[in-house]
């Protein structure tokens, strides 16, 4: 994911993959909306086991959940649109998804034998584990970009897909194909949306008119909480594995892509457009998504949830602030630094060099 320059001009995106530029060329706004959206993501997992005893934090959860991973994936479309699969940009499509894939695949793997007791787990890179499958998925969305770029529609032949996917238990667990294909839509969004698109929701009616949206979101989420699955906004399984009737797989893409859509609006409408203190942790979210979440798995093999106060309000507040303080911290520089060689690894001696690479360095030595 990349930022453009502020302003009301465009300009081609530089290279989405997670790396670091200057702080002049980034735009603070996106990088606040990536730094809030995966400070949600790590509170959304801390919520989670907390939902059984409390109803109002399992209507937290499902309305965050219906739109913090779409906010991501819209964004991470956004930042895709220059995508052309030019040699650089395929290195660093390997270098900054593949990579941390593959090893991120394996030590997940590793820990959860630890911590979910089972020895035997075997280590899949085809079974993407927990967290790891988002790098799969964006991956496989920014190599078909050309694609979507092209056709006539691209975002209704994307829903078309996510509808039928739901009609198909037969999809497996490779890749994670199904969530890949759920949640294609969004990326696609992301894709066609310009600069003016999101000066539509930062502007002053659009803040406003976003606090009763989510009020009302809330409400009906504590409505719906013993009545519905949450399930559905995971976009991870067809209707058939959700227990319900086939059609309610393509009905229930739309619904909840327009719901998604709605609260993203609306998150984006209280993202600040200016610099603030966690703005430049923005350029490090993919640090905090992965790393936050060995914490996340192993609270609930060390017990951090067993006391009875955690799962009052005062617990549960704390629990949030624990949530965002931690995957804070991973976003930092520090962190960045020492997991820079394997998020961000050059590999220089793994990819040929193209002709452009060798203009360069002419032109460097002429220099």
């Amino acid at each position: 994911m990349r930022a453009v320059t502020a302003g009301g001009t465009e300009r081609r995106a530089p290279q989405p993959v997670p790396a670091s530029e200057p702080a002049g060329r980034r735009d603070a706004f996106f990088d606040n909306a990536k730094y809030l959206a995966i400070v949600l993501v790590a509170i959304g997992h801390a919520w989670e086991p907390l939902r059984d005893g409390s109803r109002a934090a399992g209507a937290l959860y499902m309305v965050v959940y219906a739109f913090h991973m779409p906010a991501f994936i819209v964004i991470s479309g956004y930042f895709s649109r220059s995508f052309d699969a030019s040699p650089g940009r395929i290195r660093r499509l390997v270098t900054g998804l593949a990579v941390p894939y593959l090893v991120f695949e394996t030590a997940y793997t590793l820990f959860t034998r630890w911590t979910d007791q089972e020895p035997d787990r075997p280590v899949t890179l085809l079974d993407p584990l927990y967290l790891t499958w988002f790098l799969a998925a964006l991956f496989i969305w920014r190599l078909t970009t050309p694609i979507w770029q092209r056709v006539r529609w691209p975002l209704p032949i994307a829903l078309v897909v996510a509808m039928l996917a739901t009609l198909s238990p037969s999809i497996g667990n490779d890749l994670d194909l199904q969530r890949t294909l759920q949640f294609l839509p969004y990326f696609v969004l992301g894709l066609l949306l310009r600069p003016e698109h999101f000066h539509l929701v930062r502007r002053r009616a659009a803040r406003i008119l976003a606090v009763p949206v989510f009020a009302g979101a809330l409400a009906v989420a504590y409505w719906a909480v013993p009545r519905m699955s949450g399930a559905w906004f995971y976009h991870r399984d067809s209707a058939e594995e959700l227990a319900a009737p086939s059609w309610y797989g393509p009905v229930m893409t739309l619904a909840t892509f327009g719901c998604s859509l709605v609260l993203v609006a609306c998150f984006l409408a209280w993202v600040p457009g200016r610099h603030t203190w966690f703005t430049a942790l923005g350029a490090g979210t993919l640090y905090g998504y992965l790393l936050h979440g060995f914490v996340a798995q192993g609270s609930k093999f060390w017990g951090w949830y067993e006391p009875a106060w955690v799962h009052r309000p005062l617990g549960e507040i704390l629990v949030t602030v624990a949530a965002a303080v931690l995957v804070t911290a991973l976003c930092t520089p520090p962190v960045r630094r020492v997991f820079r060689w394997v998020m961000e690894p050059d590999m220089a001696w793994a990819f040929r060099r193209d002709a452009g690479d060798r203009a360069r360095e002419r032109n460097a030595v002429r220099a």
